[in-house]
């Protein structure tokens, strides 16, 4: 990949993150359901954190004209496993989610599945090990994303046989 081309795919990157993070958190917002508030917090949270390292990247890559060698490839993990997890483990009553939560959630599904591809396509362009291993974290965090939006997804769309799947609870009376 071209300089040029890899200083472009930076600012959409942070557009993208940008996007993401407001309509991360007008759901939050809206959100009436549990689950569904806490994830939509938690996935704002990670994607502000994306954003502020992209644009230091972007910054350094401006003024040096190279991926930056000093930069770390670091990005801090995502716990939208443990809100899955803790929700779970609480098994309170939460407000359903209704059909705004549903198409947020299928919204930001398509966000994630986009942002995965996104950051692969540039890890693959990218013969700067450093800059392959960033992109890379970044395409793995947007999968976890997805799958985390998976599982609300179907929490919304059946919540009792989301606990019975989560519970890990057999038919057969074993």
């Amino acid at each position: 990949m071209k300089k040029e081309e890899r200083l472009n795919a930076l600012e959409v990157a942070l557009t993208n993150e940008q996007r993401e993070r407001e309509f991360y958190l007008k759901s939050a917002e809206r959100c009436r359901n549990k689950l569904g508030k806490s994830m939509f917090k938690q996935i704002a949270d990670d994607e502000l954190e994306h954003y502020e390292r992209l644009k230091e990247i972007h910054a350094r890559w401006q003024s040096e004209k190279k991926w930056p060698d000093s930069l770390p490839v670091k990005v801090k993990g995502t716990a939208v496993k443990d809100i899955l997890k803790d929700f779970l483990l609480k098994a309170e009553a939460s407000a359903p989610g209704n059909d705004d939560d549903l198409k947020a959630v299928r919204t930001a599904l398509d966000f994630e599945a986009k942002g995965e591809k996104f950051y692969a396509q540039l890890r693959d362009a990218s013969s700067d090990p450093k800059e392959k291993a960033f992109f890379e974290i970044l395409s793995k965090m947007e999968r976890q994303h997805y799958l985390s939006l998976k599982d609300t997804e179907d929490y919304f769309t059946d919540p009792a046989g989301w606990f019975r799947k989560k519970e890990h609870h057999g038919v057969d009376g074993a």
